[in-house]
């Protein structure tokens, strides 16, 4: 690791407050310039004796605004400081966690991984238009029907055709035969550019797609294409539980990687991150931004420093180890779970790198969703899944006594007599 390690409560709480020193001080400071400010002291008191002890409230309150990206370019001197830190986090994120070379990406922490997918596939239109004078309607979106729901937002959004590539009921595999079809039916109807998104932790799945099965089979067709890797779920898990991992930058073929903090980080919610490669982000420049210092090269605009702090305290609390030795804790509960489904002969997907376990409908009675608050693939008729995701707050007492009513309906529908 070349920055990433654990820091004491004290490391902590010093850097932070250095960051806020850096920042300008709204409640000192005659800041005249910026429509901004603290938060409001009438509702939240930054006197108040808990928060010397707790740096991180204390960057809510100071309120910092992180507009722009910090990464690239200049930015607005008045948030410096914190804006180190998320330049910390990105770092943690690209070079330690998945492999970048120092100074070779852009990125921002962004209002959560729907934001982050949607910047990548605007940023990838922008490209093929901006490098291959390409028009939109020659452009498609290519990605499995697992994928997570913003991608057909984005399709929406950016009015660029979507292609959802089946997969196997029971393997949540692609289907590469029907990719294959997919592609040339599209290729027949114009499209010359391609945003593949390929995912690390499908929603529902938590399954992992085989970048490789979308590059080589458009490398094979003479197409050109950006690949985005969607780890919006997996991103904290699976480098983490598979040491062989390729799905990082140094496959040159991989551009940019979606990761949520909100989720197995246990950040806020609305704090996602957002990397890519150098040299693609400056394709969604907002040139009329001109009274912003540096560039806006972000969706979202002006976004929180406060989340940026709240995923360097977790990093730096945890430190590597810590964060390994937990992923160990969450996959050995989600073993513990698959095995008493094998015993039960229950159906179920799981990837063996990840904590999420999908049971098959058949097994799942109406009041076991309601009991365990288990999540439909499919809200209504037609539901042929539930899953359970195996998170922090998820301990083996809780598995095993839901093991035990799965055991008692499985039983209860054993002794039912068939309806003549």
């Amino acid at each position: 690791m070349i920055l990433w390690k654990k820091l004491s409560q004290q490391e902590r709480q010093a850097r932070i407050e250095r960051a806020l020193q850096e920042n300008v001080n709204f409640a000192h400071d005659a800041s005249l310039g910026y429509p901004a400010s603290k938060l409001d002291s009438k509702v939240f008191n930054s006197d108040m004796p808990f928060l010397k002890d707790a740096p991180t409230l204390q960057t809510y309150v100071a309120n910092p605004n992180h507009i722009g990206c910090h990464t690239f370019g200049t930015s607005e001197k008045a948030f410096s400081g914190t804006q180190e830190m998320e330049r910390e986090v990105l770092k943690v994120l690209a070079e330690d966690i998945f492999k970048a070379q120092p100074h070779s990406y852009d990125g921002y922490i962004a209002p959560g991984g729907t934001e982050a997918n949607l910047q990548a596939i605007w940023m990838y239109r922008n490209f093929f238009m901006n490098y291959c004078e390409a028009l939109p309607e020659e452009i498609a979106i290519l990605a499995s029907e697992d994928t997570h729901y913003s991608i057909p937002k984005a399709s929406n959004l950016l009015m660029i055709e979507r292609y959802a590539v089946p997969v196997d009921f029971e393997t949540r595999k692609l289907d590469k035969i029907a990719l294959d079809k997919i592609v040339l039916a599209a290729k027949h109807k114009g499209k010359k550019y391609f945003i593949v998104i390929a995912n690390m932790g499908t929603t529902m799945f938590g399954a992992i797609d085989e970048p490789n099965d979308y590059c080589e089979l458009l490398e094979r067709h003479n197409l050109l294409y950006k690949l985005h890797i969607d780890a919006a779920y997996g991103g904290f898990v699976y480098p983490f539980s598979n040491s062989e991992s390729t799905i990082n930058f140094e496959n040159p073929k991989i551009s940019s990687i979606t990761i949520d903090a909100h989720k197995m980080l246990q950040a806020p919610y609305g704090t996602g991150v957002f990397l890519c490669r150098k040299g693609l982000i400056e394709n969604v420049l907002t040139q009329e931004a001109e009274y912003v210092e540096g560039m806006d090269l972000t969706l979202c605009g002006s976004r929180s420093g406060a989340n940026a702090i709240a995923v360097w305290m977790i990093l730096f609390t945890y430190g590597p180890f810590g964060w390994c030795e937990k992923i160990r804790v969450l996959q050995m509960r989600t073993d513990w779970l698959c095995n008493q489904l094998d015993v039960l002969q229950v159906k179920y997907f799981r990837d063996p790198f990840m904590n999420i376990v999908t049971v098959q409908s058949e097994y799942i009675t109406a009041e076991l969703e309601e009991k365990y608050d288990l999540v439909p693939q499919k809200h209504g008729e037609g539901n042929k899944w539930y899953k359970i995701v195996i998170m922090d707050h998820v301990e083996v007492d809780h598995l095993s006594t839901f093991i035990t009513d799965l055991k008692r309906t499985i039983h209860v529908k054993e002794r039912t007599p068939l309806k003549v």
